[in-house]
Parts: structure tokens; C-alpha cells; sequence
């Protein structure tokens, strides 16, 4: 072998990628002398790409790799930091990042916003008129029109504020006589929209398609990769799909120019080709815009080769590509102005049609059919549009029907997955290829759900984003996250140093994770619940936080002691353990746990341990039955085992309570590292541990069958799972040493 060619995808990571191996294969003596080791990329998987690509081979971009580098470490810095304090002080709440944090931070912002939205009432005044002729009505299609005047001043929006102001207006208009005072016609040129990058084919797909993020780019994976078509051969149906470069090869230009006179044209061709432009803070990542490799593969020249959703996808892109080549789109738009003769009330009536598709075109094609687009105009705008071109200045008109609208503002809306990628790209925040990911990752840890593609921040999410932004607004401001954006892309372009970046931000960053750490649990407590406390308190009773139970203490928000979650409980514990509500459940390493009760009943007792004379108690708090060895008091941490995988509660006795008090026991040190090997009682039954790794022991096992080997067993299987995190907390350097060692 003469020649080495490293052909990943062309980005940051793609570079990296390739770094990497040749890093690995110096590590292993494998690069014997006289190799030759290429770097290609190509950004379309066909014959003809892939062989220009090999005639321009280069040598790896360091600034790309380390700029991805840069990326990576920074992101450790913050996880490995964050993450670990938010275990402590926000029990259940799993993780932190930069994009992730600053994501969340804007679904619970509008969250908060809507929380605090007042709706005002306001008035509408519309009229439905037609032309006089002679006394009497004339044939045709009526037209409304809504007031924009009255006693000669203009209305805003909330000028009419009551039922009482409307009627009294619609009064005044019974009677007066009316009659066209202007007319007025507009065309507007409305322009293409640019070729797809992977945001806005997010957002379209989202809009369009109703597809999430993630599948969207699962299936426009598949578009890249290729597939096997009719005539037997192989080809990538698209271009590669991460990219926030708006720009198309000319030769890709001329085929879609092309292809537009032929399908529908010469009018419909623009006068000259098209190119499209953004802000692209490093050009040496300026790849193209998502197209279709060859524009003359008709979406239904694929039917029965690609799945439903990927067809339509393919549609998606194949439209919007051969879109950006046409001419705009005339809209005509129609204003006819009516008012008194003194003109102190006017009321005005548009209308538009389209008078020369362009563009839209495409949309309407038979092969687009799949997709339904907001481009498309009614027929009955055309009507209405012929309606008003027939009136003239000084028409008397014919009122028909007076009608007032009562309407009040609304909160702004939720995010959509489309509308969150759209506000985060235009905060600069993240890269394409990030979105979908970090859209998942707000799901996976229950920080947000999607519920009709819209994004509700759960209580946890908002829990986690309070907690940052009050001890890490660095970290959570929408400005620092973009521009460090822009420090990563100076690192592309070889403009800064790495290292220094991260050293620099790393000397900010450690004093927030210093101060945060310092941080007393009751000092989080306070601050979520003057945050939160209209959402906490809103079920109690009158929203009194008066002790039902004690009747002396007050009722306020607390985080179990024992990881087991949040509730709102009694401010005298453990006195008074009465619980009002609880909100959420997480065991160390087990699944959620869904809160069984909301208050405690009195303990029942067992009999005496044998041992140590000490009370034995079956329990019941907010997550079912326990037993429990001695009494509580201060200062002191009794023992307690969960028995709700028993059913039959009441048939508990002093011997079972004894046998599940005796777990966790060792079972011996593991062979490798010599560390223990424990079999402990698990919320749903028995599990084996060793370090962070658990299995599940099967039902059909006894736990007194369960031994070393059998444990060992077990934990080399298949459905193991892992539990906390390491406890060290790397620095700067660390972090720099383990991206250049790992990546």
C-alpha cells in the first residue's frame, strides 16, 4: 500500500476523525516510511465528487482540529463541573452544557413569561358593504372591511377597550352614509427562499413534516449515504446535510437553471443565476447548501425506492433547491379606503392575488404533491381582489351588517422544535450539526416534553435552569454562548490559541463552580421556592401554608435529605412529618419513581431488633412502605428498607422486616480490582453492585442463592447499568489531556 487516504465527513469532527487515526496509527509504528497520507473531502456521495476529491488531496487542517478540540474540552470543563453539583444540590437533575443550558434556558424563560402574562381585552369594528345602484344592492359577492378611523383619529389596537365603547360605535356607523374614498394597488416582488442549510431544513421539516429534529436528520443521513436505484446503481441522492453555507457549485447551478426552462419555462428562469449569501464566520467550513445531487432525479422517479418519509423529505429539499433558481413571485395587493363624507370614520379592505407564480411554481408541481406549502393562495382571494378592483373613488356603498369582535392579547407561544432551532441560530448559539442533539438530551433528562411538537419545560427543567442562571449566568447567557461561538470559530481560522481560550475561560469559570459549591442546600431551597412559589403552594387548601397537622409550623419547599426528591412538607421536621405534595422521586441508580401517597400515616410497630432492643417500624411516606431500625432523632441516620416489592403489606412480620434490614451485604472483593461486590435490596427487587456498575438479580433467583460467582456473573451480562458518576473533577489541563489522548 502506497497511498493512505482519509475520506470523513467534511467538518470539525470529520477533521478530527482523521487526526485521530493518523495519531493512533503513529502511536502503533503503523506508518511505515514512504506512505503517503491523504486528506480528501467531499461533501456529495457520486462517482463524479468523489473522483474530483481524490485529484485535490491535502494534508489535515490543525485549526479544525483544534477548534474541535477546543469544543470538546470546553464542553467537559462545564459538564464535569456543573453536572456533579447539580447531583447534590438538585437531587434527580442529571446534567449540564453549554448549548444544552442555554436551550433550556429559553424554553423556561418563555415558560416564566407566559406565567406572568396578563391578557388585555380590546375591541375590532368590521362592516360587511356592498355598492349601491340605484337605491338598492348590487349583485355580487360582498366585501368586508374593518375600522381603521374614527372621530378622525386612528386606531391602534387597544383603542377600543370595551363592550360598552364597540356598540356605542356601532351606533354612530348605522348613521352615516359611506362611500369609496381611495383605492389603491401595490405589487410586490416576493423573493425565493435561499437553498436549505441544517436549520432551516429542521424547521421547514418540522413545520411541513410535523418530523422532529432528530429524525429529520436520521432520515437526511440516509439521503447522503445513497441508495440502490432502478437502473442498479449506487448514488447519494443528497448533499451532506450539516452545513450553514448557503452556496451552490455552478455546476449544480446550471443544471437546475436548466431544468426550471424546461419544466416551466423561460419566464420562469431568473435573469441571471442566483447566489446566496450569510454571514460565514469561517469560510474554510462554508461547505454547500443541502441539494440534490442531480436535480433532474424527479422525487417521483423515487417512489417505490425511498419510504414515505423519506420521499417526502427528498421532495422537501428538491423543491426548495430548484425554487432558489426561479424568478420571484408579483403579488398584486388591493386597499380600498371607505369613509363618511366628513372621512372622521373610515373603514379599509385588502385584498391580494398573485399575479405571476414564479417561484411558487414548484410548490403547486404535481411532483410536490406531497408536501402542503403556505405559498399556495385561495381562489377566493381572487375573487375578493375582482370585488374591490371594481370600486371607485366616490361609489356610494351599502352597509350590510355592523359586527364587533371581542378579542384579548395572547401569551407568547411555546417553542416548537423548529421555532427553538430558529431562535437559537439567530442567538448564534450551537452549531447545525447540535441542535437535534441537544433537543434530545433536554428529553432524556426529563428537563422537557413534547407534547403536539410542542415543547413544555417540565418542573425539573425549570428547577435546573433557576439553579444556573442564579449561580452560573455565565454559563446560561445567550451572548456568552454565542460569542464563544465565535472564539471556537477564530480557532478555525487559526486566529487563536486553543490552549489560551480555554485557559482564560476556565480562570472565569472555576470561581462560579467555587462559589456554587459553597452554596447550602437550604439556600437552594429558598430560591426555588420564592421563584416557584405561586406554582408550589397553588394546590394547597386556600393556599394557606399553615401545618394541617401540627398546626404550628409552616409548610415550605424541601429536597428530601436522602435523594429521594422534593416535596412540600412541614417546616418543624422531624418533628412534624406531615408532607403536603411531592414532586418528583429518583432513587440513586434506579428508574423514576412515581410518588404513591401524599401524606404519612403513623408508624406501625413490629417488635424489638433481637439485637440491639431497638424499635422496628413499618412506614409509610411518600413513596410507599418501608421498615425502619429504631426511632428518629436528631443527629441520628436510622436504617431503612423499602418493601414495597411485597404486596401484601399488612402481612409484614418482625422476621421479614428483619431479613430485608440486613441488606446491603458483601459477597466477596471483585477478582480484577478487588473492590466489593454488593447484593442490595432494589426498589423493584434485588440487584448486585460493584463500583458504578449494577445488574438486576432475576425474580426466579433467590437472594440467598446468590453468591460471588453468580454476582460476577451478572455483572458481565448484557443488562447491566451504570449509576453516578466518577467523583474526580478534572482542570483546565485535564481536560486538555484527555481531548488530545481520547478526542
Amino acid at each position: 500500500m502506497e497511498n493512505l487516504i482519509l475520506a470523513s465527513d467534511p467538518d470539525r469532527e470529520g477533521e478530527a476523525i482523521a487526526w485521530h487515526i493518523i495519531e493512533m496509527l503513529q502511536q502503533q509504528d503503523a506508518l511505515r516510511e514512504g506512505l503517503n497520507v491523504a486528506r480528501v473531502v467531499f461533501h456529495e456521495i457520486t462517482e463524479a465528487a468523489i473522483k474530483s476529491s481524490l485529484l485535490a488531496p491535502r494534508e489535515i487542517d490543525v485549526n479544525l482540529v483544534h477548534a474541535y478540540l477546543a469544543r470538546r474540552a470546553l464542553d467537559y470543563l462545564i459538564g464535569f463541573n456543573v453536572s456533579p453539583l447539580l447531583w447534590r444540590k438538585l437531587p434527580g437533575c442529571q446534567s449540564a452544557g453549554r448549548v444544552q443550558s442555554a436551550a433550556l434556558a429559553l424554553i423556561c424563560d418563555r415558560e416564566m413569561e407566559i406565567d406572568e402574562f396578563k391578557p388585555q381585552e380590546y375591541w375590532s369594528i368590521e362592516t360587511e358593504l356592498n355598492k349601491k345602484e340605484s337605491g338598492s344592492r348590487v349583485n355580487g359577492i360582498s366585501f368586508s372591511a374593518r375600522l381603521t378611523t374614527f372621530n378622525s383619529e386612528r386606531l391602534s389596537q387597544f383603542s377600543i377597550s370595551s363592550h360598552t365603547e364597540a356598540k356605542h360605535i356601532e351606533q354612530q356607523i348605522s348613521s352615516e352614509d359611506f362611500q369609496v374614498i381611495r383605492s389603491k394597488i401595490n405589487k410586490i416582488r416576493k423573493n425565493p427562499p435561499s437553498p436549505f442549510i441544517t436549520s432551516t431544513l429542521q424547521q421547514d421539516a418540522a413545520n411541513k413534516l410535523h418530523f422532529s429534529s432528530a429524525y429529520t436528520m436520521k432520515l437526511a443521513q440516509k439521503l447522503y449515504e445513497g441508495v440502490q436505484l432502478s437502473d442498479g446503481t449506487a448514488a447519494g441522492l443528497i448533499t451532506y446535510m450539516r452545513t450553514d453555507g448557503l452556496h451552490i457549485s455552478d455546476e449544480a447551478v446550471r443544471g437546475i437553471r436548466s431544468l426550471v426552462i424546461e419544466r416551466y419555462g423561460q419566464d420562469f428562469v431568473s435573469g441571471s443565476a442566483r447566489k446566496y449569501f450569510k454571514k460565514v464566520k469561517n469560510a474554510q467550513e462554508a461547505h454547500e447548501a443541502i441539494r440534490p445531487t442531480d436535480i433532474s432525479r424527479l422525487p417521483s422517479m423515487l417512489n417505490g425506492i425511498l419510504d414515505e418519509d423519506s420521499l417526502k423529505l427528498y421532495t422537501l429539499i428538491w423543491s426548495r433547491t430548484v425554487a432558489c433558481q426561479m424568478e420571484p413571485a408579483i403579488i398584486e395587493q388591493i386597499q380600498v379606503d371607505i369613509g363618511n363624507a366628513v372621512e372622521s370614520i373610515v373603514f379599509r379592505s385588502a385584498s391580494s392575488r398573485v399575479s405571476f407564480r414564479g417561484y411558487q411554481a414548484v410548490f403547486e408541481d404535481v411532483e410536490a404533491e406531497a408536501i402542503k406549502y403556505e405559498e399556495n393562495e385561495g381562489n377566493d382571494r381572487d375573487e375578493v381582489f375582482g370585488t374591490l378592483n371594481l370600486l371607485k373613488s366616490g361609489d356610494p356603498l351599502f352597509i350590510h351588517e355592523v359586527q364587533s369582535n371581542q378579542h384579548h392579547t395572547q401569551a407568547p407561544p411555546r417553542y416548537s422544535e423548529g421555532s427553538l432551532i430558529k431562535k437559537l441560530e439567530e442567538l448564534g448559539i450551537g452549531r447545525p450539526s447540535t441542535y437535534a442533539a441537544t433537543i434530545k438530551v433536554l428529553q432524556n433528562r426529563s428537563y422537557v416534553t413534547v407534547k403536539s411538537r410542542v415543547l413544555y419545560p417540565e418542573f425539573r427543567g425549570r428547577m435546573v435552569s433557576a439553579f444556573l442562571c442564579h449561580h452560573f449566568s455565565e454559563v446560561t447567557d445567550y451572548s456568552f454562548t454565542a460569542d464563544m461561538e465565535t472564539e471556537l470559530d477564530n480557532v478555525s481560522a487559526g486566529l487563536t490559541e486553543w490552549k489560551g481560550l480555554l485557559r482564560d475561560y476556565w480562570t472565569r469559570f472555576s470561581s462560579y463552580c467555587d462559589r456554587a459549591n459553597n452554596v447550602h442546600i437550604h439556600q437552594v431551597e429558598k430560591m426555588l421556592e420564592k421563584k416557584f412559589g405561586d406554582f408550589l403552594f397553588a394546590s394547597l387548601p386556600d393556599k394557606s401554608r399553615a401545618c394541617p397537622s401540627c398546626m404550628e409550623g409552616t409548610l415550605i419547599f424541601k429536597v428530601s435529605r436522602f435523594g429521594a426528591g422534593y416535596f412540600i412538607g412541614c417546616d418543624q421536621h422531624p418533628r412534624c412529618k406531615y408532607i403536603a405534595k411531592t414532586l418528583y422521586g429518583e432513587e440513586e441508580e434506579e428508574e423514576e419513581v412515581t410518588p404513591q401517597n401524599n401524606s404519612v400515616e403513623e408508624p406501625k410497630l413490629l417488635g424489638l431488633n433481637p439485637g440491639s432492643s431497638e424499635k422496628i417500624l413499618l412506614k409509610n411516606g411518600p413513596y410507599g412502605f418501608y421498615v425502619q431500625l429504631g426511632e428518629d432523632r436528631k443527629g441520628y441516620l436510622p436504617k431503612r428498607a423499602s418493601v414495597s416489592h411485597i404486596k401484601d403489606v399488612g402481612s409484614i412480620t418482625l422476621e421479614d422486616a428483619l431479613e430485608v434490614l440486613r441488606y446491603p451485604v458483601t459477597l466477596g472483593n471483585h477478582p480484577n480490582d478487588g473492590e466489593p461486590v454488593i447484593l442490595k435490596l432494589a426498589r423493584v427487587g434485588f440487584a448486585v453492585r460493584h463500583r458504578r456498575t449494577i445488574a438486576s438479580v432475576p425474580k426466579n433467583v433467590k437472594p440467598n442463592d446468590v453468591t460471588l460467582e453468580k454476582a460476577l456473573e451478572l455483572l458481565s451480562g448484557k443488562d447491566v447499568r451504570r449509576c453516578g458518576r466518577p467523583k474526580s473533577k478534572p482542570k483546565v489541563e485535564e481536560a486538555i489531556e484527555a481531548i488530545e489522548a481520547t478526542g
